[in-house]
């Protein structure tokens, strides 16, 4: 058994990691408010923005009658041999199983599609760490050798230059990383990237884009999801093939962080504001207003259909920094409460070994004056 010594350092170490975990849960709670806002400020635009591409799709034959094909090429859908999949974690741990259950989803989806070429872009540290170490990375030309390719809509324009891809070496690569994105997380970071998968996809060289990321509603209501982005079926709709909910523990455990933080858990005021714009915008696109048009079809396409896919990969992007600080504020939480407890624990051993010493003394004591 340790003495008294032993067991008062141990105290003062917990105490010192307590203060810590209790420091880190009251960063989070804050950093958690902000990104909450701003995931909820970006939902009016995503749905808005749905509902016009909604109602340019009701006024707007998206089959051209010349060639009996679609007017914008993300719209085709085609046999899905080769996907990219887009793992978005987190930069940093300590956020519990937020990490773990994104790649595990990952993992999962990548063991459903044995059959399929898959191209992974992790946006994250965490994620591209461990699929650096799991599968290989594409090797690509050098960025001298790619030359711009015409357009085949207008020859005279020319479209970006292109990476060209040297042979596969495994039926699943990673094609990309993007650690440092959510340092300073922008849309015209995001956008970058959102034009990369949109050329890619125009170019064949992909059948369809995968988000997976943690969706965020509210403390409370998260959920691992993989939505498809690419191609285009339904506006404003989530096509989500496979989620994981939060556990009913998991909830109560959120819940009382968030209480003990001082973060709302129930939706107030601006969120049903948002809400009630959401509704609003979704009118919008079934409303029996016609629109006369200058542009053509495609010309609208190509200026509204690209941005789409970038508003929602940003979209997601803010939901996962919302639910990894809400998740990091949890897992801290319940670190300091783990701490205090062994505290606890530490403090009624130390009473009890440091009373059999006095109970030790007491006795030698006792027995030697009997001796004399």
């Amino acid at each position: 058994m340790a003495n008294v010594l032993d067991l008062r350092r141990r105290i003062r170490s917990v105490k010192n990691t307590r203060q810590i975990t209790k420091a880190m849960k009251m960063v989070s709670a804050a950093k958690l408010r902000r990104a909450q806002e701003r995931a909820l400020s970006s939902r009016p635009y995503s749905a808005m923005l749905a509902s016009v591409i909604t109602s340019l799709k009701r006024r707007t034959e998206l089959i051209d009658p010349r060639t009996g094909e679609l007017r914008h090429p993300l719209l085709k859908t085609r046999e899905e041999k080769h996907v990219l999949v887009i793992v978005i974690s987190g930069d940093k741990g300590f956020a519990g199983a937020f990490n773990s259950n994104i790649i595990k989803a990952a993992v999962n989806f990548l063991d459903k599609n044995p059959e399929k070429q898959v191209d992974i872009e992790t946006v994250g540290r965490k994620g591209r760490d461990l699929f650096r170490r799991r599968y290989p990375a594409a090797q690509f030309a050098e960025p001298g050798k790619a030359e711009a390719q015409p357009n085949p809509e207008d020859p005279e324009k020319k479209s970006t230059p292109r990476r060209e891809r040297q042979q596969r070496a495994s039926r699943i690569e990673v094609t990309g990383d993007h650690p440092d994105l959510f340092g300073k997380l922008s849309y015209d970071l995001v956008r970058e990237l959102g034009a990369e998968v949109v050329a890619r996809y125009e170019h064949e060289e992909i059948d369809a884009a995968y988000l997976i990321y943690n969706e965020f509603k509210s403390v409370i209501q998260q959920r691992v999801v993989v939505e498809r982005v690419l191609p285009i079926i339904k506006f404003g709709q989530y096509d989500v093939s496979a989620l994981r909910e939060m556990s009913a523990e998991e909830r109560t455990h959120a819940a009382h962080a968030a209480m003990s933080a001082g973060v709302t858990v129930e939706p107030g005021e601006a969120e049903a504001d948002i809400k009630e714009f959401e509704d609003e915008a979704k009118k919008f696109g079934t409303s029996g207003v016609d629109y006369i048009y200058e542009q053509t079809a495609r010309e609208i396409f190509d200026a509204v259909l690209p941005r789409y896919i970038t508003s929602q990969l940003y979209h997601a992007m803010l939901e996962s920094v919302a639910a990894e600080h809400a998740a990091r504020m949890t897992a801290m939480d319940a670190a300091t409460n783990n701490a205090s407890e062994m505290i606890d624990r530490l403090t009624l051993t130390m009473n009890r070994v440091r009373q059999a010493a006095i109970t030790k003394e007491i006795i030698e004591i006792v027995s030697g004056a009997a001796a004399i």
